[in-house]
């Protein structure tokens, strides 16, 4: 299965990806989130579904636009070139799939800044080559395991959250899903497009170099579970030994540890 992330916030975009790949037995580790040059412009693509034809539409997107004089100037243009080969590819594939028992699936999202784009602009396309554009009250696209990561974006995660703590759902988001699923996994691709840059930056990181970041989040929630307050359950449990009276709640509650990052962290891979 797969596990791609983009976000939109005022002060940039943020896509991830996992790497992993399970066909029966076998694990393998291919890239989801990939770069795609188009006119000395530099752009991103993320899909969920079929890697065929994940490949052939990108493919003939090449060829087209090889061949046309006029590069796409807005990020929409590229996108409705995407659409249009997606379908093109569903014509010429559909049938025989379906006669084979699969069905036509490929789902993308596309960030980046082309020429005449006055920021960054991120959408999302269906397999029927129609798309959706992120906004203010949309903030964010999950394509493959989508059920795992959304509760904390849905409850965190806003236009105005900061471009470093976007980053930082995202990676927890992710790490949801791999807790509990076995196909989605590290590495992870990362690319970060800054408010008023053009170009993407990427990087991918291993499950060693993330290591601190994720034990820090279990820490802290382990942490916040043995200090919530559960009046709301007196009467249900017998006290813990040693814990106060039910019906009090602790006075104040832990600070957790700065989460590693670029603001507190100088030895932090978040660069």
């Amino acid at each position: 299965m797969t596990f791609c992330i983009g976000i939109q916030v005022r002060e940039g975009i943020i896509a991830l990806a996992d790497t992993r790949i399970v066909r029966g037995s076998e694990r393998l580790n291919k890239r989801k989130l990939a770069e795609f040059q188009h006119a000395n412009q530099s752009l991103f693509t993320m899909t969920s579904g079929l890697r065929s034809v994940r490949d052939k539409t990108l493919v003939y997107c090449e060829e087209v636009l090889e061949q046309t004089t006029e590069p796409c100037s807005r990020l929409y243009q590229f996108v409705n070139l995407f659409g249009q080969q997606l379908r093109r590819v569903r014509d010429e594939d559909g049938p025989s799939l379906g006669a084979t028992g699969h069905a036509f699936n490929l789902h993308a999202i596309i960030g980046g800044c082309l020429t005449d784009d006055e920021v960054a602009q991120l959408f999302y396309i269906y397999p029927e080559g129609n798309w959706v554009e992120a906004a203010a009250d949309t903030p964010y696209f999950i394509i493959g395991r989508t059920y795992y990561g959304r509760p904390i974006l849905d409850r965190l995660l806003t236009y105005e959250t900061s471009l470093t703590s976007a980053l930082t759902l995202a990676l927890l988001a992710f790490d949801a899903t791999r807790t509990s699923v076995t196909d989605v996994d590290y590495p992870i691709d990362v690319a970060v497009i800054a408010s008023g840059s053009r170009q993407p930056v990427f990087k991918r990181f291993s499950e060693a170099e993330l290591a601190q970041t994720t034990h820090w989040w279990t820490q802290t929630l382990t942490n916040a579970i043995t200090s919530i307050p559960m009046n709301w359950a007196e009467g249900l449990l017998p006290p813990s030994p040693g814990a106060p009276p039910q019906g009090t709640a602790p006075n104040s509650f832990p600070s957790p540890n700065p989460l590693p990052g670029p603001n507190n962290d100088p030895n932090s891979n978040w660069q």
